[in-house]
């Protein structure tokens, strides 16, 4: 299963497979884990440089629901989507959980109204991924997860990702 196959068309958020094992106990991805800051993206400047989710305490999805890879790169070359895509490098493997956006009903914010905010706002020292970052305003809870995927250096096409520690 491939990128355009697999993610396109959808809303995801993407995680660690210890952070996905964390998920599943809690029963809710949330928007700030019991993970220290040196392992959250873009944490290593302190608050004030924080990616714009996260100051405004919402939990980061990927939104390609209306995504071409070609153009946003050329649209947007200083956007880090792909240090996500396929998988996180530094993770190894990387857990992608597909959202249904119904489910969070008000608390979803696509990418391009969170763009929108963001320039409003001028917030610009925090980072964003331009239209492609969506948002949560509240906890996921687990019955909005629509299918669940990992992809690694090993298996470099995405693959159903059943865990048997958890099953």
């Amino acid at each position: 299963m491939s990128f355009q196959s697999e993610l396109l068309g959808s809303v995801w958020h993407t995680t660690s497979i210890e952070r996905y094992r964390g998920i599943m106990k809690v029963g809710y991805i949330l928007s700030e884990p019991a993970i220290p800051d040196s392992e959250r993206w873009k944490s290593g400047r302190g608050m004030e440089f924080y990616p714009y989710v996260r100051t405004l305490g919402g939990i980061s999805l990927f939104d390609f629901r209306e995504f071409d890879a070609q153009a946003y790169c050329e649209k947007y070359p200083f956007s880090s989507w792909y240090t996500f895509v396929p998988f996180r490098k530094d993770w190894g493997v990387s857990v992608w959980i597909e959202i249904d956006t119904s489910i969070l009903a008000d608390d979803f914010v696509s990418g391009s109204v969170l763009l929108e905010q963001w320039k409003n706002k001028k917030t610009y020292r925090h980072t964003i991924m331009p239209k492609i970052e969506a948002a949560s305003m509240g906890p996921i809870p687990l019955k909005a997860f629509k299918r669940v995927l990992r992809c690694s250096e090993e298996k470099t096409e995405f693959e159903v990702f059943v865990d048997e520690q958890l099953a």
